[in-house]
């Protein structure tokens, strides 16, 4: 794992010892769009960082947002934060960032702005695709796994956006106010982890204000518990214009300041710094301790000379990196494949399925809707790619199937296919104001048309499949989404098809949640997020049952948004101030606590085989919790179960959530197959919790556990007995969780 050590530090010192004032201010804020600048006297090179967590960026100019080259930056589209978490794979999420950091290097960077960690507190933010999981356990396992994969490639991840960055809506200027106990408990750890456990070598700083204080100006946040109490030695980066103070920022733990427009040396960390040294405002030394983090990153990562590599230290031995591979499209894949889900397969009165087909039986098939054969990989904001190739769903099915199936396809509801122009960047900054088609004629053409296809192929016995969701007029930077209703007139449309095909398969490809007011009607439905580069290859795959689907939701599906905690009890924009009033009963902690009723839990997800779970056993050894059970597929096919372990904490004397993750593993198992599945987990995590009355952390004296398919699908329960005095003090160093399967 890439570190900052003792040897990077000591290097450090020793060149900023060299360099003039002059020198440390331009190396802490943005020489172009991307970079910072180097001092080619003393062989420091620029700072190069990119965009974004699903594929490096585009290459740009230095001084403009339009792009610079044709075809050699095109890269590999990985898939959406969303789907790196429904994996539920800590070795796909590492995958995925091998990938990028690989990329991220073979483009020639140093630092690649990802992965996005924060918490999905609403439906309906606009980023809610970037990022992983409502649950900071899961987040901060996929990401940790994420941040190793990419730092293997000399590259710097940048974990962002810190912190509790949950809205689009006025992100610049949005003041959230949190209790301790939820930023503890939900909007921190992941970051935590990210720091203590993965290594991450930067953080972005967020625009947003927590509780009176811009992110990027709060020393309880950059320096009291960044640095004092997690340890980070990194350097934190702030958002493209997120600083807005030059002495408040200046002074604190925040390293660097990049922004969106050209005029480099009127950032406030550029000649407006420079005044406020002279004026006395701001120490030399706070910006010494700024360009020290930067050298030691630098050097952690091979950039400066006489560290290694050429015996005349003319050349660091730094990897070279490489980008739109064979290799990384399999990947890309690998991960596609575990992602999907599958949300349900209800079987008729004589038990038959309608997924996975029967590809030997089919003669011809109907596919409907605009998603079908769309691409998602050039729009949402700064996670835009410009992809080597995308796989859609239309084209996976062709590809798959062959020329012995005739593919018809209807468009159904007229979505035109998303084009990020070069402009969007330097409007980021306002509130983005979506478009939308009125033209009711043209969609009543469509779905009639549609729909008289659906008709006379189910009368046929032929499939329909309608492929539709959200695109990236919806989810993306710089704007929310004003409600979870699938737009573009789908819930006619699909009501409509469910009439006249009751059998028709649902796909959706989305980042976000979405309403499904037909979902008792509908027997199929398959959730594919954005899924990379061979998403459509994934797809098909899975509705043939080439892959039985074992992705699982990192998130809650509530029936309607007025369900959702962020605005049953909290408030979400617009508006400047914002309270965040559910404190700790994010997602399903407040679902599964409440017994509101949801659409489809966290954890959910269905395969073409069935598990059965059998002998849990709890206990501790040594200061962790040991659960172990037994798993058995007692299906036909082979397939991969998703154990989670969720605690109860009791004990405590406050209130707590009904169930929390803390543990989960995948199993592949064979048709019969039965097996052992021991997770162990250090108490001195598993048991942690925010006591209000103390002010800190404190451990429960006992809990209950629950292993099972998702939170709502428990099949085993146990109890954890109170600790013994060894454990009970809470320690500041948690080791990994420690898997067997």
């Amino acid at each position: 794992m890439t570190t900052i050590t003792e040897a990077n530090k000591t290097k450090a010192r020793a060149l900023l010892a060299e360099l003039t004032l002059d020198e440390k201010i331009d190396m802490i804020h943005a020489a172009g769009l991307f970079r910072t600048e180097g001092v080619p006297r003393l062989g420091i090179p620029p700072f190069k960082m990119d965009d974004g967590p699903m594929g490096p960026r585009e290459e740009l100019h230095n001084d403009n947002w339009a792009p610079l080259y044709n075809t050699r930056d095109r890269v590999t589209y990985l898939p959406s934060g969303s789907a790196v978490a429904s994996t539920w794979n800590r070795d796909l999420a590492h995958a995925a960032g091998q990938v990028l950091g690989a990329e991220a290097r073979g483009r020639g960077k140093d630092v690649i702005l990802g992965p996005s960690i924060n918490i999905k507190r609403s439906p309906l933010c606009g980023r809610n695709f970037e990022y992983m999981s409502e649950d900071p356990y899961l987040t901060g396992e996929q990401g940790v796994a994420f941040i190793k994969g990419v730092q293997e490639s000399d590259v710097a991840a940048c974990a962002k956006h810190y912190a509790a960055n949950s809205q689009e809506t006025d992100r610049l200027e949005v003041d959230e106010t949190i209790s301790e106990r939820a930023l503890r408990e939900i909007y921190l750890p992941a970051f935590e982890d990210a720091v203590k456990r993965g290594g991450v070598l930067s953080l972005m700083g967020a625009y947003n204000l927590v509780n009176g204080e811009q992110c990027c100006e709060s020393k309880r946040l950059l320096d009291d518990i960044l640095r004092d109490e997690w340890g980070f030695r990194g350097f934190v980066v702030s958002d493209w214009s997120a600083v807005k103070r030059t002495v408040a920022s200046a002074r604190v733990g925040l390293d660097v300041e990049m922004s969106v427009t050209p005029n480099f040396d009127e950032y406030y960390f550029a000649n407006p710094l420079r005044k406020a040294v002279a004026a006395g405002e701001v120490s030399e030394t706070d910006i010494d301790i700024k360009v020290e983090r930067v050298l030691a990153v630098m050097d952690a990562l091979h950039m400066l000379p006489d560290s290694d590599g050429d015996s005349d230290g003319s050349r660091p031995a730094r990897k070279a990196g490489s980008y739109a591979t064979l290799a990384h499209a399999q990947a890309a894949l690998d991960v596609a494949r575990e992602s999907i889900v599958l949300l349900k397969n209800d079987a008729d009165e004589s038990g038959r399925t309608l997924l996975p087909l029967d590809e030997h039986a089919l003669r011809r098939v109907l596919v409907v809707g605009a998603n079908a054969d769309r691409i998602h990989s050039n729009g949402g904001g700064s996670a835009v790619i410009k992809a080597l190739h995308e796989v859609t769903p239309i084209l996976g099915l062709n590809g798959q199937l062959g020329g012995n199936v005739e593919i018809e396809y209807a468009l159904g509801y007229d979505a035109k296919q998303v084009v990020q122009d070069d402009s969007w960047q330097e409007e980021s900054l306002e509130n983005s104001v979506g478009s939308a088609s009125d033209d009711a004629e043209r969609a009543a053409h469509l779905r009639e048309e549609a729909v008289t296809l659906a008709r006379e192929y189910a009368a046929a016995g032929d499939p329909v499949i309608f492929v539709g969701g959200l695109d990236h007029e919806h989810d993306l930077e710089g704007r929310d989404r004003e409600n979870i209703a699938l737009p573009y007139g789908q819930d006619e449309l699909i009501s409509a098809l469910l009439d006249a095909a009751p059998d028709t398969i649902l796909v959706f490809v989305a980042g976000s949640p979405v309403a499904m007011p037909w979902a008792d009607r509908a027997r199929a439905i398959v959730w594919n997020w954005y899924n990379g580069c061979e998403s459509g290859t994934a797809l098909a795959e899975t509705l043939l049952g080439r892959v039985n689907p074992s992705g699982h939701l990192p998130e809650t599906f509530p029936v309607a948004l007025e369900d959702s905690p962020a605005h049953a009890i909290g408030t979400f924009g617009p508006g400047l101030h914002v309270r965040y009033d559910e404190d700790i009963y994010v997602g399903y902690r407040y679902f599964s606590t409440r017994g509101v009723p949801v659409r489809f839990p966290f954890g959910h997800g269905l395969g073409y085989t069935t598990f059965t779970y059998a002998d849990l056993d709890v206990r501790r050894v040594d200061g962790d919790v040991r659960i172990a059970f037994t798993v058995e597929n007692t299906g036909d096919r082979a397939g991969k179960a998703v154990p989670q372990v969720y605690f109860g904490l009791e004990g405590t004397g406050e209130d707590r959530p009904a169930k929390e993750l803390r543990g989960f593993t995948k199993v592949a198992l064979e048709p019969g197959e039965r097996r052992q599945v021991e997770l162990v987990l250090p108490a001195a995590k598993a048991l942690r919790y925010w006591s209000n009355e103390a002010g800190e952390y404190a451990l429960a004296p006992t809990a209950r556990v629950f292993v099972g398919e998702s939170v709502a699908d428990i099949r085993l329960t146990g109890v954890l007995g109170a600790c013994d005095a060894a454990d009970a003090e809470v320690t500041e160093s948690v080791a990994d969780v420690a898997i067997t399967a």
